[in-house]
């Protein structure tokens, strides 16, 4: 049997799960903001503790891999890392994105939804104004679109609207509200980046084989973004980027 540990770092939120073959074992987690570098390691010693756990019990380790916060992914990768050399274990990147998507899905009927085959999940992380890292996914979690930062207008996401429900949600969706206010999206409250979302992805890496580079390995920052306004975006030049 293989137990991974998995570390989610990338928003506010401050997580860490124990895996054993996609059962979850345990896991510590804090919202209350960005105190990664004080509790990420805590919370590893304290599962490794309360659980009889080793380094050498582990099978690899999952990071989350951006985007999202600088500082958050640096500590969560770094801790990663560190973990990683002294068991001599294999590491593994998770997008937030999608473990947050996969977890609105596995999930759907205790949120409350009805999700069809032509739906599509539109999670987003918070970056800065109507700026949020985004992706979008169907109902099988392949990807769609892929993973890029935007700024939010009234007509975002329209292409995909198209006979398809579009299920937005995570920390970056909460200001979206009053801009995309369009029937065909829908909006899932209390979604949020969380190591407990990554066991299955993480298990499926971990069985095919898709490991990281632990040397070589950085966060996905997704600094590439360049700041255009459009003509109708509702905040004008205050959506740009400084």
């Amino acid at each position: 049997m293989a137990k991974i540990l998995c570390l989610e770092s990338s928003t506010e939120v401050c997580s860490v799960a124990i895996f054993e073959d996609d059962k979850l074992v345990d896991f510590r987690e804090d919202r209350g903001g960005q105190n990664h570098s004080k509790l990420l390691t805590l919370f590893i010693q304290q599962l490794m503790q309360e659980n009889n756990l080793s380094a050498s019990g582990f099978s690899a380790v999952a990071v989350s891999e951006g985007p999202g916060s600088y500082t958050g992914l640096r500590i969560g990768v770094s801790a990663a890392k560190g973990f990683c050399y002294a068991a001599g274990i294999p590491l593994l990147a998770v997008s937030p994105l999608e473990a947050m998507t996969a977890g609105v899905i596995k999930n759907a009927s205790s949120l409350g939804l009805s999700v069809g085959m032509s739906d599509l999940f539109i999670p987003m992380i918070d970056a800065r104004r109507m700026e949020v890292y985004s992706a979008i996914y169907d109902a099988k979690l392949d990807r769609v679109r892929e993973v890029c930062a935007e700024i939010i207008t009234t007509d975002s996401f329209s292409d995909f609207s198209d006979n398809s429900g579009l299920f937005v949600f995570g920390n970056g969706s909460v200001k979206c509200k009053s801009v995309l206010n369009r029937p065909d999206i829908h909006f899932i409250d209390n979604i949020y980046a969380s190591s407990l979302n990554m066991g299955d992805i993480a298990f499926r890496k971990f069985a095919n084989g898709e490991f990281i580079d632990v040397a070589y390995f950085e966060p996905f920052y997704l600094k590439d973004f360049i700041a255009t306004v459009p003509k109708n975006s509702v905040l004008g030049n205050e959506g740009m980027r400084e």
